[in-house]
């Protein structure tokens, strides 16, 4: 019996280890990029089109217009970046896939009151990038969030009001630096996303989820201290609103 295992084990273990090995999706590490440079200007038009200054969107817009932002989404799967690019045209096209994909997720399932109404948001294999499929996590966590760039989580946007607004127009390489600035003072400093006081913050739950993207060279206290006006005291107590997870449309 025991010699009869030992060699069901031998066959069947490299077995299922080999189809582990296939079956695994290739990290952002080892996907081939195919290009240096992606014009974003088709997102950018239906961006500035169908969303506002504070960033509510017009979905029934985006509805009417949903072949131009499949075509986008289309070109950026069959364009993918490559590796070798710079890190500013790396981070703009995967924030614009990231905030291109969750419009259309909206728009498949339109109407609806919450992203949280579709079956695991983001969760299911949603986004093409060459030939593998990606999730909106994956993109957000085993991509985006691996990039150094905490302000990412400013610049992505899950369609609903506690989420920093989406911005109506594409991020793009020659000025992501100053749209990362602002959109990380805008989204700190709105009253409807955090309360700053000197001694007591009450804050967005993003600075909770995500503290240790912020926390990786200094407390969280002194991220939020670049962005504000006034001194935030290292001994502030710290607190955490309500996620409001309903669609930002405009209301």
């Amino acid at each position: 019996m025991m010699i009869k295992l030992k060699y069901i084990l031998g066959i069947t273990l490299p077995f299922f280890l080999l189809l582990n090995c296939f079956g695994q999706k290739p990290s952002r590490a080892t996907l081939e990029g195919s290009v240096e440079t992606v014009d974003h200007t088709p997102w950018d038009i239906l961006l500035k089109k169908h969303v506002d200054e504070k960033g509510n969107v017009d979905y029934k817009g985006f509805v009417a217009d949903r072949d131009q932002l499949r075509s986008y989404l289309e070109y950026l799967s069959q364009n993918p970046i490559a590796n070798s690019a710079p890190k500013e045209e790396q981070l703009a096209y995967y924030i614009n896939l990231y905030n291109a994909g969750t419009v259309q997720l909206i728009v498949d399932n339109y109407p609806l009151e919450s992203i949280k109404d579709i079956f695991r948001p983001w969760g299911k294999d949603r986004l093409k990038i060459g030939v593998d499929s990606f999730s909106l996590g994956e993109i957000e966590h085993d991509i985006l969030r691996k990039m150094d760039e905490p302000r990412i989580h400013f610049a992505i946007n899950c369609a609903s009001y506690s989420c920093p607004k989406l911005l109506n127009s594409a991020y793009s390489a020659n000025e992501l630096e100053e749209q990362l600035k602002k959109a990380t003072f805008d989204f700190i400093n709105d009253p409807t996303k955090n309360k700053i006081s000197q001694n007591t913050v009450a804050l967005s739950k993003i600075f909770k989820w995500y503290g240790d993207d912020f926390t990786t060279k200094s407390p969280l206290i002194d991220y939020l201290n670049k962005y504000v006006d006034i001194e935030i005291s290292q001994n502030a107590e710290i607190d955490y609103l309500t996620y409001d997870w309903s669609l930002n449309e405009k209301r």
